[in-house]
């Protein structure tokens, strides 16, 4: 059995600014992206690594790839209009190279701080389950609103659970949605979880942690800094 990423680089980043995508931005002396390939590079499950990139960056990470000695990518391929067509360009490359029983594992490029359980949590509840999103439970009060500027309406926190990547699927399972999704023309699902629950099947959790940040916003790279100082069982406690 075969547990396969895609990386998702497709995007710019606009709110992160800078002269380049966000995942190429350095972080402490190493491109976003490179630290996220690492944590998949050294797990022994991981069988290897397709990236759908920004197509004009794609001669650029190929040297980067070179560089940094990442050797379990087969394939990087052009992005979509949109994070759903992104990830749907990942998931059809694959086609001719998954079997049924095999897994497809999908992560934000922008989300470099990975520790090892977490991957290996993640992929025994989707062996198990045949799907696994890594969340965590809503601490905060939630209030509903229909414009963003007030509401009226509390939500109960305990029925809510913050969604993350990675995320895993049987890759027979995730590719008969994805050729739904197509061929009724949508392409605006966020992630592959929402694809799940739009047709009627259920998503599964593996245990996710706070400080799984994904690089949005400018502030995001000082506090990812500050936390690759911690040990991964500190950060997946």
């Amino acid at each position: 059995m075969k547990n396969h990423v895609i990386i998702l680089a497709g995007g710019i980043g606009s709110r992160v600014g800078g002269p380049m995508p966000k995942q190429f931005l350095s972080l402490n002396d190493k491109p976003v992206i490179v630290h996220t390939l690492e944590n998949f590079e050294r797990n022994p499950q991981i069988t290897g690594i397709t990236i759908v990139c920004v197509k004009e960056w794609i001669e650029y990470l190929k040297e980067m790839l070179i560089e940094y000695k990442i050797e379990k990518v087969t394939e990087i391929i052009e992005g979509g209009e949109t994070g759903h067509d992104s990830t749907r360009n990942g998931i059809f490359s694959l086609r001719s190279k998954l079997s049924a029983d095999d897994f497809v594992i999908i992560h934000d490029a922008a989300r470099p701080i990975l520790p090892q359980a977490a991957i290996n949590n993640m992929l025994e509840v989707a062996h198990e389950k045949g799907n696994a999103s890594l969340a965590i439970p809503c601490y905060e009060t939630v209030i509903y609103t229909d414009d963003g500027k007030c509401g009226d309406k509390q939500l109960d926190r305990s029925s809510i659970m913050r969604i993350q990547t990675p995320q895993a699927y049987n890759y027979s399972s995730i590719l008969k949605l994805y050729e739904m999704a197509e061929k009724e023309n949508k392409h605006d699902f966020v992630y592959a979880d929402l694809v799940l629950i739009y047709y009627g099947q259920t998503v599964y959790f593996s245990k996710g942690f706070p400080n799984n940040i994904k690089i949005t916003r400018k502030e995001d790279i000082p506090l990812c800094k500050a936390l690759m100082h911690f040990s991964e069982e500190e950060l997946y406690s």
